[in-house]
């Protein structure tokens, strides 16, 4: 009877251990800060790239982007940026925005190998001064039928804008 008791025990140990761990498991970065925008009456949750570092590995390493996620990468001046499709699985496209968070250029990037040498890597331009840059799933530019000029607002509160680094 004991026997029969730690067996159970032990078998819902092991459940609560597998859930724990599955959960723990998610295509998003653990701890990212989010930001919820709205394009084209759809609205996408979107992790924030304030750092430099979170800028670096971007969607990197990723094996899938929900069709509502991506990332929005905040950069502290205005410059011409340069994206390129390190290191991903699966096809992303990128929307480069002004300060005034009008869009400057658009992109669909698409898979590259994996080892490729960074020096090789196709380059993906904002060809003017960008302030921020949307990843979302590949073929959603499609969807949304943007256009270089249209806006696409979102306030970032001023504890997130003095991450930015």
């Amino acid at each position: 009877m004991a026997l029969r008791q730690l067996t159970r025990h032990l078998l819902a140990l092991l459940c609560v251990s597998v859930i724990i761990i599955l959960t723990a498991c998610t295509t998003k970065q653990t701890g990212s800060q989010t930001l919820s925008i709205e394009m084209s009456h759809q609205t996408f949750e979107l992790e924030l790239a304030l750092s430099s570092n979170q800028r670096f590995q971007g969607l990197s390493d990723r094996k899938e982007i929900a069709a509502n996620g991506g990332m929005l990468f905040v950069f502290p001046i205005a410059k011409v940026r340069t994206f390129v499709m390190r290191k991903c699985y699966v096809p992303i496209d990128i929307i480069f925005l002004d300060p005034g968070q009008r869009i400057i250029a658009m992109h669909q990037m698409t898979v590259e190998p994996y080892d490729i040498p960074q020096n090789a890597l196709k380059l993906y331009s904002s060809k003017w001064p960008a302030m921020y840059a949307i990843e979302l799933a590949g073929g959603t530019l499609v969807k949304l039928q943007l256009k270089a000029g249209d806006k696409i607002p979102f306030q970032l509160r001023d504890d997130l804008k003095k991450q930015v680094q």
